[in-house]
Order: C-alpha cells, then structure tokens, then sequence
C-alpha cells in the first residue's frame, strides 16, 4: 500500500464536497510529475486530502484511493477547462483515480502545524516551494496526521 497528499482548492473541491458524494473522480491534473504518481496509485491506497490555495491551508481529511487510474475524460472535452488537444483516446496523456471518503477531521491541520512537528520532519509539503498537487507521504507520517485530531 502507498499513501499520498493531494491537494484541491477547496472553491473548487473540498472535503465537505467529497463527504457529500462519497467517491469522486480527481480529475484535471496537468502536470507530469504529478499525473506519473497517480500512475502509480492503486485501489486500496490511502490520501491525505489538503486544502490549498485559501485562507486556511493543510490536511482537512483522509480518503482512499477508490480504482486503479484510468484516463482522465476531460482531457478529451473540448467543453471542459482541461480539455487537451494533444490528447488522443487511443494515446491519452492524463489520468486520474477515483477517491473515496474515509475521514473529516474535525480541525483542518495547519501547513505551520505540519512543518513545526518534529515527527513531520521530511514531509515534503513542508519543504520550501513544495507546489507538486500530489506527493508521496510515508506511512508514518500518514498515519501520525490522521491520528493528530483525535
């Protein structure tokens, strides 16, 4: 099992949004790096989900990894704002991987939080420039986030 940190903005997708349809895809990833880890996502895999790019930025919840990843539809939409014209269905260039609820945490758990936590040292949403919308996370720090709001 692999674990993850995924970031949305949460005025576009949040945890609240996630709670309500259970299992979503995580569609619109156009960057390389990060759409070669969702390659290497699996059923079963477990995710912190982190909300970036608001007022209040860190881990909100956990989800899992809900299918193996298959190409993203968007990408195929010239309608859609991730349409990609190089994108062929025979050759697709993005994928993505359904998430499925598993936890809200009753306090979001600050980025200041996570960087200031001795125990996180290494996690590298803490590290300077970290911009990557997903990253690989140990199964110790995974599992030390989700057990910090109980």
């Amino acid at each position: 099992m692999n674990y993850w940190l995924m970031k949305s903005e949460p005025s576009a997708f949040s945890i609240d949004d996630l709670v309500r349809a259970k299992r979503e895809p995580w569609s619109g990833v156009r960057n390389f790096q990060a759409r070669n880890f969702i390659k290497e996502m699996r059923k079963g895999d477990q995710a912190l989900f982190y909300h970036s790019s608001a007022d209040r930025i860190g881990v909100a919840g956990a989800m899992s990894i809900g299918s193996d990843p298959y190409p993203d539809p968007t990408q195929f939409d010239p309608k859609s704002q991730y349409y990609d014209p190089k994108s062929r269905k025979e050759k697709p260039i993005w994928y993505l991987v359904d998430v499925c609820f598993e936890k809200k945490f009753n306090e979001l758990i600050p980025l200041q939080e996570i960087k200031a936590r001795k125990e996180l040292a290494g996690m590298l949403v803490a590290q300077k420039g970290s911009r990557l919308s997903i990253q690989s996370v140990s199964k110790k720090h995974f599992e030390f986030i989700v057990d910090l709001p109980e």
